[in-house]
Formats: C-alpha cells, structure tokens, sequence
C-alpha cells in the first residue's frame, strides 16, 4: 500500500462558499456534513480564504459591552433619527433591554425584533414609555 495523499482525505465534490456567503449560509453549509473548515471562493472559483466553525461562533459569543454597543449603533440607528428617542440599552448575559421612549412613528415593537436579529443576542425585551 503507497502513501495516503491529500486528495484521498477530501471529500468530492468539494464545498465551498462564495466571498459574499453570510454567516449563517456559511454555518447551514457547514452543518449539512462534518466539515470543521469551509473554503472561501471568488467569482471564479478561486479560493479566498477559510472559514472554521470557531470563526462562526465568534460572532455569537461577543461580550455583552460589545453587543450593547453595537445594538446601540447598528439596527437602532437605522429606525430612529438621531435626537428623536432616548433608549437606554442594557445586555446581561446576551438578554438586551431596552428602555426610553420611541418616536411615536416607531411600532414599540419593532426595536427588540430587530434587536433578536443581531447574532450574539439571546433574547431582548424592551420598556419604552410614551413619547
């Protein structure tokens, strides 16, 4: 018997993701099989980079200082003009609360919805008193 080369060892057709592939495709792709790396390509196929489980988990695993202030600047900012709310928000073990007041345009339902879309975030809850 001759030596056991790399390309005994891969699995074929290989399985990639595209550059543009969100975390979670990525994470689906790697969840069909018992892949612990996937290959990054581009547009032509040509590889990128790669992605491991440990890279996926990351974004899950960030510490609540880091998530409060992302939920703080990231989907908030996007439904509430600067000035038009004054929310406080809160993260104790990835569970986010929010609190303030709300534009009266803004649904009080929308901020903890999108709030539970961040990646990291366990659950979020919200307070908002009457603008």
């Amino acid at each position: 018997m001759g030596p056991v080369t790399a390309g005994s060892l891969m699995s074929a057709p290989a399985v990639t993701a595209p550059r543009g592939a969100t975390i979670a495709g990525a994470a689906r792709l790697m969840g069909c099989g018992p892949l612990k790396r996937l290959p990054v390509v581009d547009e032509d196929g040509r590889p990128v980079g790669v992605v491991s489980r440990g890279d996926l988990l990351k974004v899950y695993l960030r510490s609540d200082a880091r998530l409060a202030e992302y939920v703080r600047h990231e989907p908030l900012t996007h439904l509430i003009a600067e000035g038009d709310a004054a929310l406080s928000v809160r993260v104790t073990d990835g569970v986010v609360t929010l609190a303030g007041r709300l534009p009266p345009s803004v649904s009080p339902d929308l901020a903890p919805r999108l709030t539970r879309a961040v990646p990291g975030v366990v659950d979020a809850a919200a307070d908002f008193t009457p603008a």
